[in-house]
């Protein structure tokens, strides 16, 4: 699999993704809001765009697909709840749907409501030569997790994590919506100060080079992000300081529904 991360450079720091076979050179453009930026890196690699993928239906994640459908003709995948949502979807996507990009990606659609009740993840099985990999739209952040107040509920991305997000393999690379890491860390911090991880990354993250890329996995995940540290008792003592109906052993539905809260606020 060949993968370009596209960082748009709006306020709301989105990434698109163009994702090509390297045997066919035939990609499929994740969420393409930036529709000519997307058009010329493809033009640059010499890739031909045969699909859109939409992983919700969000506008700065859609805005971008007319033109460039327009542009090369692909055929445009959405989740199966979206199709009254997001124009013209030629496919549907239910959980463990394929979509095949040339001769030697594939795809796998997970359903992962929460952040809206049609978002799709998409995820590539790792192999011999390469690790897997999650391209996790407004789900999954670096350090974060989606929020849920353009169509969502906090208690079902909860359900969402802990049936399918957690469960991903350590080495399973993480390729998000948007590029919020240093603000989440800094929220990860804010709920658990004591957190070396989180501390030492921050620091690299802020002399971190605006024109390269940083990748994570869910092992780092599950170091840094403090929604993936819903037993840490740093993490809960302190929530129970603000909601003092969480109790002595609260559950993970619990811990994660309530960072979700104050994560809204913060």
């Amino acid at each position: 699999m060949l993968v370009e991360q596209i960082a748009v450079n709006n306020s709301l720091r989105n990434y698109m993704y163009l994702i090509a076979c390297p045997e066919t050179r035939e990609a499929v453009a994740i969420d393409p809001l930036a529709h000519e930026l997307l058009l010329a890196k493809a033009q640059e690699l010499g890739w031909s765009i045969r699909g859109v993928i939409n992983t919700h239906e969000h506008h700065d994640h859609i805005g971008g697909n007319e033109p460039v459908i327009k542009a090369t003709g692909a055929t445009l995948y959405a989740h199966e709840h979206a199709l009254d949502k997001i124009a013209n979807v030629d496919v549907a996507l239910r959980a463990g749907d394929s979509v095949q990009v040339g001769t030697s990606v594939e795809l796998i659609a997970l359903d992962t409501p929460g952040h809206t009740f049609c978002h799709t993840c998409l995820y590539l099985m790792g192999n011999d030569s390469q690790p897997p990999a999650l391209f996790s739209g407004d789900t999954l952040f670096n350090a974060g997790v989606g929020n849920c107040g353009g169509g969502g509920n906090p208690q079902t991305l909860y359900q969402t994590f802990a049936k399918q997000i957690f469960l991903l393999p350590d080495a399973t690379r993480v390729y998000p919506g948007h590029d919020y890491i240093v603000n989440n860390l800094r929220f990860t911090l804010d709920r658990e100060p004591g957190n070396a991880a989180a501390q030492s990354l921050l620091v690299a993250m802020e002399q971190w080079p605006s024109d390269k890329h940083f990748i994570s996995n869910i092992a780092m995940e599950r170091l840094v992000n403090t929604f993936f540290r819903l037993d840490s008792q740093e993490v809960i003592s302190l929530l129970r300081e603000r909601f003092s109906d969480l109790g002595e052993s609260p559950d993970q539905e619990a811990v994660f529904v309530k960072l979700r809260e104050c994560r809204n606020s913060w």
